[in-house]
Formats: structure tokens, sequence, C-alpha cells
């Protein structure tokens, strides 16, 4: 079977400084597969050149069997593939519902919004709550959750996961870890780059060092 998610031999510079050196790794449909590694590895540098935020100079990146390498990143997240970036970077005077519709401008989530948003409220229920509220009010915990949240309005295939309880309290760590799980009991396939180790390794079926 193939992987829903295939890198091979994945090469980033930033100018001379080198930042992947033939990355390679495959994530299966349905699989939470996690990246672990020290501060300055490379973890974030891998998850930005997949989604096309980087280009890489040598390698190749595949979703679904097509490879998208170099693609623009708006084409490689209408293909299916959503992003939690690290520091959620949401739009902090923006309410919370617009934060979440902004992702709807995708071709593939168009007309699946009222479905989609239903979806992300039954998940985060203080959402629903703070809809109206603008995002750089909330609180850390709900930040992030409006950060996965609006990831899940592009109805991605693949959702990545840039340290997600980055910054919150260890309650509201397990707590993401627990929403991360239910995710992927529904069928979502997760790539998740997460500073906890022992917790991420818990849940991933895989992980690469």
């Amino acid at each position: 079977m193939s992987a829903l998610l295939d890198v091979m031999n994945l090469d980033l510079y930033y100018d001379d400084a080198q930042a992947l050196a033939g990355v390679s790794l495959e994530v299966q449909r349905s699989e939470i597969v996690a990246i672990v590694g020290a501060n300055g590895a490379g973890k974030t540098s891998l998850i930005r050149a997949i989604a096309g935020i980087e280009r890489p100079r040598a390698g190749t990146v595949r979703f679904a069997g097509q490879e998208i390498t170099n693609w623009e990143s708006h084409d490689i997240c209408n293909q299916g593939i959503g992003q939690v970036a690290e520091g959620r970077q949401l739009f902090p005077s923006l309410t919370t519902l617009e934060n979440l519709t902004m992702a709807t401008l995708a071709p593939r989530a168009r007309g699946k919004q009222n479905q989609s948003l239903a979806q992300v409220f039954e998940l985060f229920p203080r959402l629903a709550e703070r809809q109206a509220q603008l995002a750089g009010t909330l609180s850390g915990g709900e930040q992030q959750m409006l950060a996965i949240g609006r990831c899940l309005m592009g109805c991605p295939e693949l959702m990545m996961l840039d340290e997600p309880s980055l910054g919150l309290a260890p309650n509201l760590v397990q707590e993401m870890l627990r929403t991360i799980h239910a995710l992927n009991q529904r069928g979502m396939t997760v790539l998740l780059v997460e500073q906890h180790v022992a917790a991420s390794r818990k849940l991933a079926q895989r992980a690469y060092v």
C-alpha cells in the first residue's frame, strides 16, 4: 500500500546553511506519525518544506501518489494538506468565527462551511461560546483550539501540527493530545511535531528522530 505522504531524500538550505540533509519519511493513511528532535534539528523546516512554504534544493514530496515538490503552498493546501503552525499564527483582530471561515476560501472547502463549522464546534464547544470574540483576546489554550479548528475548516486529509502544546499549561497539554487522538479516531492522518516526546510517542503509531 502506497503512503499518503512520502518524503524522499529532502535537502533544504537557508542561503548556505543546510537545514535538512537527505530526510526521508512516510505517513500511511489514518496514522499518527511523530517527529522528535532537539531544537534547531530542522523539524519545523521539514513541515514548511512539505507545505510548500520553503523550497527544497533536492528530493521529492509525494502526496496521495502525486508529486507536489515545489508546488505553491495554496495548491498544496487545496490538495488536502493542512498545517497548524508553531505559534498558531491567527488573525488577532478578527473574531473566532472570522478566523474559522477564512479557511473555507480554499476550493476544496467551499460549500462545506456549515458542516465543517458544526464539526469544529462539536470538537471545541468553547469556540462556539467565543465565536464573536476577537482571536487576540482568547486564552492560549483557546487560541490553539482555534488554530486546529481553522485547519479543519479547510477539509484536510493530512494535518501537520507543529508544537501544538507550546506554551500551554500541563492540563491543557493533555487535553490537546486527547483532541489529536480523537481526530485520528475519526480518520484524520496526523504528522505531529511535539516537544513532549514521551506523550507524543504514546500517541503516535511511529516516530522519526
